[in-house]
């Protein structure tokens, strides 16, 4: 197994050789003869082939009056037609000289003239050339009526038929040999599997592993039947001069793309090596980032005016930044980036997003505000609006509170941005959180009895902090009634329900211990008997020895 130095050493040659490509190139073209500029320009002058039967015959090259493509389709279409006349003798093909060149006739027919531009164009003499075009045009005739003879397209038929027999069987095979190697791999691997999944605890699970290695067998099958079936439709076709062209057609149409394809990868090493390289660094800068924050978060680095719930907000921040800056970086960089088509997707996606995500980036902002607010964290009682309970979690675009009757409540954070929050745990766990209810007491009762109810019942109360101590207020001296306000402090925010529960039972026990009516919002005159409950009937059916209580794990 290599060692990540050999590896490293390895990715270092590579980026070397890539470096060293330009300037050997350069050297190249700094240490090639004056002679290379002709020769480039012979080679860059545009020719097209003379074909028959889909066979390439000789090469032809045009003039801006006559280009190459349509003289070569004429010179073709001149050689099969004398090949499809049977009265043409090939024999009869002979040259003769002109003003422009020497001409290759058939009778009296010109079939083609070869210019001192083609000789020039091929390095040799003009006459030579013809004598040799005139031989290739002669077989290439007498090949095409071959071809064409009965009894070598019966060869050609039966041959189609054996092939077509042999794919036939090959195909079934195949076939057959995928379920036995599917039912092979079961029996001998399903139960290995079965272990590796219940030891993983079913991280990796028998189905998903199966569906992987039946993709791959799939996979390694159906390229086999494609790479066959394109064979058999090569030879077959090639078997049948009518179908000549589109068997050599079929290998130009797999070879050509995979020949542009390796081109391309080729040509984008050097880039495709950057990008590979700004990926390491930059996977390397994160993790660097991600452990500093860790260890700010963890307590293990400290800094002056900076908490520690800020830390993995900020690398969260910090890492979208670094991963934008290596974006912008390495664009330039990404094959074919610099293509109008993929200019076009780029402004499109672009124009999409910048119109779809408003309120998305409104959120996201105020995401990260919130974190630096502190407005609030995971498991503190508030309230947002008209929205009140437990924090449940604080994402990066909307933040769930868990209400009393346990429902999740999904608040924007730009809605929470934009409103008022009140927050019962920032101060509870430190001073305590005052809870406040209120009761209206008529004026016949001595205030400091009352108070001194009050003060028993939050004594009786759970969940209440003796210090500091509960205290009154007295509100509202009113018409019929003194409305106390009995103030009380707490450390527990998220029992605020059921701990307001139980102080307003113990609140009417204790006034009816002591006969006090607790006064209604208005009355139009004193009862005959006061509206209190006597103690022997605080437990009447279907009422227990005990009043319920809530469950002292509720949070509210």
């Amino acid at each position: 197994m290599l060692t990540r130095r050999t590896c490293l050493a390895v990715v270092f040659l590579i980026v070397a050789f890539a470096a060293a490509q330009p300037a050997r190139a350069w050297a190249q073209q700094t240490a090639a003869p004056a002679g290379a500029a002709e020769g480039q320009l012979e080679q860059e002058i545009t020719t097209a082939p003379v074909m028959l039967d889909g066979v390439e015959l000789f090469r032809v090259r045009g003039a801006s009056s006559f280009p190459a493509a349509e003289r070569a389709a004429a010179v073709a279409g001149r050689i099969e037609a004398l090949a499809a006349s049977p009265t043409f003798n090939p024999d009869n093909l002979h040259l003769e000289e002109s003003e422009i060149g020497t001409q290759v006739m058939a009778d009296r027919q010109v079939v083609l003239t070869v210019l001192d531009a083609d000789a020039r164009l091929e390095g040799i003499g003009r006459k030579p050339l013809a004598m040799v075009t005139v031989q290739r045009i002669r077989a290439a005739i007498v090949s095409y009526r071959a071809d064409r003879t009965g009894p070598v397209l019966q060869r050609s038929a039966v041959r189609t038929l054996i092939a077509t027999g042999l794919l036939l069987v090959v195909l079934v095979a195949i076939v057959w040999t995928w379920r036995r190697l599917d039912a092979a791999l079961k029996a001998r691997y399903g139960r290995k599997v079965e272990k590796l999944t219940a030891k993983s605890r079913h991280v990796v699970s028998v189905d998903s592993v199966w569906a992987s290695l039946r993709t791959l067998i799939r996979f390694v099958r159906t390229a086999l039947v494609i790479m066959l079936v394109f064979v058999y439709l090569q030879y077959v076709l090639a078997l049948f001069p009518q179908t000549r062209p589109i068997a050599w057609s079929l290998t130009g149409y797999v070879i050509r793309p995979l020949a542009k394809l390796w081109e391309a990868f080729t040509t984008a090493i050097p880039d495709l090596m950057f990008l590979a390289v700004l990926f390491v660094v930059v996977r390397f800068l994160l993790k660097l980032i991600h452990r500093f924050f860790d260890a700010v978060d963890e307590g293990r680095i400290e800094f002056a005016h900076f908490e520690r719930e800020w830390a993995i907000p900020t690398y969260k921040l910090l890492r979208v930044l670094v991963v934008a800056f290596a974006i912008v970086v390495g664009f330039p960089y990404i094959p074919g980036s610099s293509s109008d088509a993929f200019k076009g997707v780029s402004l499109f996606l672009g124009v999409m997003f910048s119109l779809g995500s408003s309120s998305l980036l409104a959120n996201v902002l105020a995401g990260y505000s919130l974190n630096y607010r502190r407005a609030f964290k995971v498991g503190d009682r508030v309230k947002i609006g008209d929205v009140a309970g437990e924090v449940s979690a604080v994402r990066l675009q909307v933040t769930h509170v868990r209400t009393i009757r346990n429902e999740e409540v999904t608040v924007p954070n730009s809605v929470v941005l934009g409103t008022h929050v009140v927050n019962y745990s920032a101060l509870a766990r430190a001073k305590g959180l005052i809870l406040t209810t209120t009761v209206g007491i008529g004026y016949e009762t001595p205030w400091r009895q009352v108070e001194a109810m009050l003060i028993e019942a939050a004594r009786r109360t759970p969940g209440l902090l003796p210090e500091p101590p509960p205290f009154i207020r007295q509100q509202a001296l009113g018409d019929f009634a003194v409305t106390y306000a009995l103030c009380v402090y707490t450390d527990q925010p998220l029992k605020m329900e059921a701990i307001y529960t139980d102080l307003h039972r113990n609140v009417l026990d204790v006034f009816n211990e002591y006969g006090v009516q607790i006064m209604t919002p208005a009355y139009e005159g004193d009862p005959e008997i006061p509206k209190v409950v006597p103690k022997d009937q605080w437990f009447a059916a279907p009422a227990t020895a005990e009043p319920p209580r809530d469950r002292k794990d509720s949070k509210g």
